[in-house]
């Protein structure tokens, strides 16, 4: 039975996209992603789940940097997991009597419609994550009135739900990613794949940004996310994190990638593993795996003088 690490403590998102992802796994929660990523380099547990995008909040930037400087890790599964926010208290606390609210800071951004519009008093204080801000309002002394967490997180630690489902958008999702030390298999390519890599330039200079790019659209590679991130060399200094449609194995992405290897400073493959909406990427003329291998056959003729 493998043993997952995730964020923690019990009742966060995490856990439950872990227990989406891998019902028989064993569970091991960490105080952030940061743990939960190390615990899976460090072999205290086979993988780890984490998250990586929001719809509402974007990327999590704590685990893009960790997969940008962190000892390589390969992702091998998604899960894209509606996310629904409950404001919970101890039982027998009414709304007007919150005067201090604990919650993750991406709940706080998620929730600012209802907070302003229901507890526009009230002070309110990040916490580590939202189960660990449902742990601390239980606890008997607890200087916070109320959390905002997932439901779950309220029937594992005794507190009562007093309004459900206070998220500003009611189609707020959240993609976690299933990590494993590199040196097993890929995933086999289903056809309806992503792939995800980090990228650093080699030098700055005019028209970058736009050469990575063309490595990708001349070979009807579609992105499906690109995000910049501070290399911490100074300001101006940033590297590249891709998400794109297809598995290293289609031809078009692994000349893709070959591609950036070859004008790029690093390139540092994240995995290629399969999409959780199940969308298919659209193969453009002159792109496909058979179009690439004819094209390959012909050239070789070329070469040996068959004209």
């Amino acid at each position: 039975m493998p043993r997952l690490a995730y964020l923690g403590p019990e009742g966060t998102f995490t856990e439950e996209a872990l227990s989406l992802l891998d019902p028989t796994a064993e569970r091991l929660p960490c105080a952030n992603v940061s743990a939960a990523l190390n615990a899976a380099r460090a072999g205290e547990a086979d993988g780890a789940v984490v998250p990586l995008e929001n719809s509402i909040e974007g990327a999590i930037t704590t685990t893009l940097d960790e997969f940008a400087w962190g000892e390589p890790l390969l992702i091998t599964a998604e899960l894209l997991l509606p996310v629904r926010f409950s404001l919970l208290a101890r039982p027998g606390t009414e709304i007007p009597h919150i005067k201090r609210l604990y919650t993750h800071p991406a709940a706080i951004t998620q929730c600012r419609g209802y907070i302003a519009r229901e507890l526009p008093d009230a002070v309110v204080v990040a916490a580590p994550s939202t189960a660990a801000a449902a742990q601390e309002v239980s606890l008997p002394g607890s200087p916070y009135d109320a959390a905002i967490a997932p439901r779950i997180a309220g029937e594992y630690y005794g507190l009562t739900e007093l309004a459900g489902g206070i998220g500003d958008r009611s189609d707020t999702v959240t993609r976690f990613v299933k990590v494993n030390r590199p040196g097993g298999p890929l995933p086999a390519p289903t056809g309806s794949d992503r792939t995800t890599l980090v990228v650093f330039l080699a030098d700055d200079h005019p028209g970058a940004l736009l050469e990575m790019l063309t490595e990708f659209s001349v070979r009807g590679v579609n992105l499906t996310r690109i995000e910049s991130r501070p290399t911490g060399d100074g300001i101006g200094r940033y590297f590249f994190h891709f998400d794109f449609e297809g598995h290293i194995g289609d031809a078009r992405v692994g000349e893709a990638i070959a591609g950036l290897h070859r004008i790029c400073g690093e390139v540092r493959f994240l995995g290629s593993y399969p999409r959780a909406d199940g969308m298919a990427p659209q193969i453009k003329r002159g792109t496909s795996d058979e179009e690439f291998g004819e094209a390959g056959e012909w050239l070789a003729r070329i070469r040996a003088g068959q004209v």
